[in-house]
C-alpha cells in the first residue's frame, strides 16, 4: 500500500511531511543550541525549540480529529510521538482526543479539575501563582500540567494510569536530570521554551470561544443545552488570525487561528483552513478578531483572568474591541482532565 493510500487527503502529503520535518529539525537544532557557549545561538535555539513544540501540539490536534490518516490508529501513532515532543505526555493521547471531541460535540469546555477552588484553598500557592502570572510566567498552565501528573492519585477516572504516569515521570525526570548534569543553563533554557509554548497556546485559546466551562468531563451521562447546535457553535467561536494582510504568518500556529473554519469542518487539514475561511466570507467576518486588540486584553487582564468565571457570558468581539475582554485560562487541549 502506498503512502498516499493511507492519507485522508492525498494532497496533504507534502504539507504534513514539511510540518513533521520542520518539527524534527527545529526540535533537534533547539536541543543542540541550548548547550552552546554562544548567547545568540542559545536565543535562537530556545525559540526554535519552543516553536517545534507549538507546531507539534497543533499537529497533534489534527491527529485527534483524524485529519491526517484514514485510520484512527495511524493518527494515534503520530499523536503519541507528538505528545512527547510537546511535553504533554503525562496525559494520554486518547484522553486528549476525548476531551477535545467533547468540546466540539457538546459546544462547551468540559473539564474535571476546578483549579480556582483548589487555589482558594491553598493561599500560599495562590500568592505564588499571582506573582508568577504578573511576571508573565503561565503559572496556571504549569500547575495544570503538574496536576495532570497527580491526577491518577486523586481522580477515579484516571486511577488506572498510575503505572503509566510513574513511568513517564521516571523517563522524563531522568532525561532532565541528565540535561542538568551537563548544563544547568540548558535546563533553564528548556524551561524558558516551555514558558513560550504555554504562553502561545494560552493566547490562542483565550478568546477563541465564549463557551461555558463545565466541570463534568468524567460524566458520560451529562446533558448539554447546545450539543450539536451548529448555529450556536459558529456564533460562539472566533477566528483570531495573527495577520489578515499576510496569511503566511498564520502558519506560525499551523493555521489554528482559522477557528470558525475549523469548527465548520473539523476533519479538514490545517493547510485547507485559509481557503475555507475565505469561502465563508461575510459569515465569518463578524467573528474575526484583531490580533492587537487581543494582545492588549491578554496583557491587561493577566491577573483577573486567573479567577475569571464569566467566560460563557461574554460577547467576545465587542469586548475585545473595547479592551475589556478578560478571557479564560487552563483550557488547553493538552491538559485532558
Amino acid at each position: 500500500m502506498s503512502a498516499l493510500a493511507l492519507l485522508k487527503d492525498p494532497a496533504g502529503l507534502k504539507y504534513n511531511v514539511l510540518a513533521i520535518g520542520y518539527i524534527c529539525s527545529a526540535y533537534l537544532f533547539g536541543w543542540y543550541g541550548l548547550f552552546s557557549d554562544h548567547l545568540s545561538l542559545n536565543i535562537l535555539a530556545t525559540i526554535a525549540l519552543a516553536h517545534s513544540m507549538i507546531i507539534a501540539a497543533y499537529l497533534l490536534h489534527d491527529c485527534g480529529h483524524n485529519a491526517i490518516f484514514k485510520s484512527a490508529q495511524h493518527n494515534a501513532y503520530l499523536g503519541y510521538a507528538l505528545n512527547w515532543i510537546a511535553g504533554s505526555c503525562y496525559g494520554r493521547y486518547e484522553d486528549i482526543r476525548y476531551k477535545h471531541m467533547r468540546h466540539h460535540v457538546d459546544n462547551c469546555d468540559p473539564v474535571s479539575f476546578d483549579y480556582r477552588t483548589f487555589l482558594r484553598k491553598h493561599p500560599l500557592l495562590e500568592r505564588l501563582v499571582f506573582a508568577l502570572e504578573w511576571a508573565y510566567i503561565p503559572a496556571v498552565e504549569f500547575m495544570m500540567h503538574g496536576m495532570l501528573i497527580l491526577a491518577p492519585w486523586f481522580l477515579p477516572s484516571k486511577s488506572k494510569q498510575k503505572a503509566r504516569v510513574a513511568r513517564v515521570v521516571v523517563i522524563r525526570g531522568a532525561l532532565l536530570i541528565a540535561v542538568a548534569a551537563v548544563s544547568l543553563k540548558a535546563l533553564f533554557l528548556y524551561a524558558l521554551a516551555q514558558v513560550l509554548l504555554l504562553t502561545v497556546l494560552r493566547f490562542m485559546d483565550c478568546y477563541q470561544h465564549n463557551y461555558e466551562v463545565v466541570f463534568n468531563l468524567d460524566d458520560p451521562q451529562a446533558k448539554f443545552p447546545h450539543r450539536g447546535d451548529a448555529e450556536f457553535e459558529q456564533a460562539n467561536t472566533y477566528s483570531n488570525l495573527l495577520s489578515r494582510r499576510w496569511p503566511w504568518i498564520n502558519l506560525l500556529v499551523l493555521n489554528f487561528c482559522y477557528h470558525n473554519a475549523h469548527h465548520e469542518k473539523p476533519v479538514l487539514g490545517w493547510y485547507r483552513l485559509p481557503a475555507l475561511h475565505h469561502e465563508m466570507g461575510n459569515a465569518v467576518a463578524p467573528q474575526t478578531l484583531s490580533f492587537w486588540d487581543q494582545a492588549r486584553c491578554f496583557h491587561r487582564y493577566r491577573l483577573q483572568r486567573i479567577y475569571a468565571e464569566d467566560y460563557g457570558n461574554d460577547e467576545v468581539k465587542a469586548s475585545v474591541e473595547a479592551g475589556k475582554a478578560v478571557g479564560v485560562d487552563a483550557l488547553s487541549f493538552l491538559t485532558a482532565f
